[in-house]
């Protein structure tokens, strides 16, 4: 479904008062191939890529060289129109729910806004609108009691849950999961993640899943690829990554990573 070939990406440096800093290559040469309906998961330290990578795939970056197409479709050549209708089948979710939910919209108003945005796709009126974002928190654990309410009337797993419904409103193929649960309480992780597991198996979504934490990644994904200073150190199957890491980056991670349970 995502197809990321040899894709890098370097910052130029900066002009200052005593001169030029170098440019920073952010990504080099990354390339990943992730398939319909699996549970992708990318794993980096902070710096390493991740959030660089996460923004070419949605096109907010322009990739220095490389390619990145998706359902076959090479996306340096969209049109405008088409690049819309693109990102209405690729939706995110946010590290932190607070910050990415406008605190002056109330939740039918945030919910609702892709809607909006990709009315000619969708063809759906005022009503029709209202009545799929009741559906969607319901969806997600909430209720249409929960529209006319704002953010900072909820817990953080209540936010979280808001932003899973608003990336669902389109009904996208693909979910860029962005340290979905980190700024999370761990008993709260634990039912976010159980929430996307379900939710992929009643909806065939296609996660990426990106984050530092080796132990989510180990609960919910497929595949995993560890990311290191812009570079792909190691991929393959989950289960083979973590019994029998192939890099020394790799050992060193796991060898560290804490025994958490998810339920």
């Amino acid at each position: 479904m995502l197809e990321i070939e040899n894709v890098t990406k370097v910052y130029p440096g900066r002009k200052g008062m005593f001169g030029s800093s170098a440019p920073v290559t952010a990504l080099s040469d990354v390339s990943l191939s992730i398939r319909p309906g699996e549970s992708f998961g990318l794993v980096g330290e902070s710096g390493s890529g991740k959030t660089t990578l996460t923004r070419c795939i949605l096109r907010l970056e322009e990739p220095t060289s490389g390619r990145i197409r998706f359902d076959g479709q090479d996306f340096a050549t969209l049109s405008p129109a088409a690049l819309r209708a693109m990102r209405a089948r690729i939706q995110i979710v946010f590290q932190d729910p607070f910050a990415s939910l406008n605190p002056r919209m109330s939740v039918h108003d945030i919910v609702t806004e892709p809607m909006v945005i990709h009315a000619a796709a969708l063809g759906l009126g005022p009503r029709q609108r209202t009545e799929r974002a009741a559906e969607l928190l319901d969806l997600v654990g909430l209720g249409p009691q929960h529209l006319h309410r704002y953010p900072h009337e909820f817990s953080g797993g209540q936010r979280q849950r808001i932003c899973v419904a608003r990336a669902l409103a389109c009904k996208p193929d693909m979910v860029l999961l962005d340290e979905p649960t980190s700024a999370l309480d761990v008993s709260v992780q634990a039912q976010v993640l159980n929430l996307l597991g379900d939710l992929q198996t009643r909806l065939g979504l296609t996660y990426l899943f990106i984050s530092h934490d080796l132990g989510v990644i180990r609960y919910v994904c497929d595949r995993t690829a560890l990311i290191y200073r812009g570079k792909i150190v190691e991929q393959g199957d989950t289960q083979a990554v973590f019994d029998a890491p192939q890099s020394d980056y790799a050992r060193t991670l796991i060898a560290a990573m804490p025994e958490v349970a998810f339920d």
